[in-house]
């Protein structure tokens, strides 16, 4: 019998993409953590959270084998604090987002060469 009778197959679909989702912002997070090193604690958790929130975005936007590509480990904290800017620009004003995230991208993929 199933376990769990009540989740269509586009909701366990819908929730895999998340958990991937979540794990690549995390994944994501923690090499730019340590990349920054000492410059990380200057952020705000308001600052990671919202980071967070685009990096997710970014992640959903971008082809996987691009996605691979990226490696935020070598941003600088100048580039962080441009990403956390245009990222709350998108979520206060979604209507360039694809402009937006790929700029956001743009600046990854500078770092990642």
């Amino acid at each position: 019998m199933d376990p769990r009778p009540d989740l269509s197959d586009e909701e366990i679909g819908m929730r895999a993409f998340q958990v991937r989702k979540e794990k690549a912002v995390e994944r994501s997070l923690e090499r730019l953590r340590q990349g920054l090193k000492n410059t990380w604690s200057l952020l705000s958790q308001k600052d990671i959270a919202d980071l967070s929130w685009v990096i997710g975005e970014l992640w959903a936007y971008e082809k996987r084998a691009d996605w691979e590509d990226l490696h935020f480990s070598k941003l600088t904290p100048e580039d962080v604090q441009a990403i956390i800017k245009m990222g709350r620009e998108l979520r206060d004003s979604p209507h360039n987002s694809v402009e937006t995230l790929e700029r956001i991208g743009d600046i990854v993929r500078s770092r990642s060469v």
